[in-house]
């Protein structure tokens, strides 16, 4: 259990940095006026500022939605532990 908590941490702190790195790159291609380029492997090609603002946005919502579920499982994983330490505590008694 302890080990499949870990596993969640990492993972929802992960997708908080990827989260907080699309936000970033969002501001920047909303309020810049210059040429707007995309990455696409190891390459940068020039883009429509709005094509790349919906890819953003799309890719903030998918991020977000995983951020939940990973979220629920680590809400999930607290409450059994809980229960298993409370089945502990009534058992010891």
């Amino acid at each position: 259990m302890e080990s499949n908590l870990q596993s969640a941490l990492l993972q929802k702190r992960t997708l908080q940095i990827q989260l907080l790195e699309v936000e970033n790159a969002l501001k920047e291609v909303r309020e810049s006026k210059n040429d707007a380029y995309k990455i696409v492997g190891s390459i940068m090609i020039k883009t429509e500022s709005e094509k790349l603002i919906k890819d953003l946005a799309a890719k903030k919502e998918f991020i977000e939605v995983r951020l939940k579920s990973i979220e629920n499982q680590e809400k999930e994983i607290m409450e059994k532990a809980a229960g298993l330490q409370e089945d502990i505590l009534k058992e010891s008694k």
